[in-house]
């Protein structure tokens, strides 16, 4: 089952938004990547609250079955847990440039 952490839109560099847990709300911002070298290196990194502080990163991905391209990121900070959290950013149905953060359960 999918739970929604937090709501972005489209920016021009990226995306903006909020995250929105029970123990954590801050916003974000998802920006390109400007200094990707080389394959392993995340296309987005992830920032969040005033001070921009880095807390991820984000990989574009082609679904298998449908070939969209969709973001793929990891989160990882201490205010948020001991673990990783993994999540896609999802299209909102009718609402042109906003994206819902998804919570993407790993074993």
């Amino acid at each position: 089952m999918a739970n929604a952490l937090g709501y972005v839109s489209e920016t021009k560099t990226g995306f903006e938004g909020a995250l929105a847990m029970m123990n954590l709300a801050a916003a974000i911002r998802i920006e390109k990547n400007a200094e990707k070298s080389a394959d392993g290196q995340p296309d987005y990194r992830i920032f969040a609250g005033e001070t921009s502080t880095e807390i991820g990163g984000g990989w574009l991905r082609k679904a298998k079955a449908s070939g969209r391209e969709y973001v793929s990121i990891t989160l990882a900070d201490p205010q948020i847990g001991p673990r990783k959290i993994y999540a896609n950013l999802a299209p909102v149905k009718g609402k042109k440039g906003r994206h819902v953060i998804l919570w993407n359960p790993r074993d």
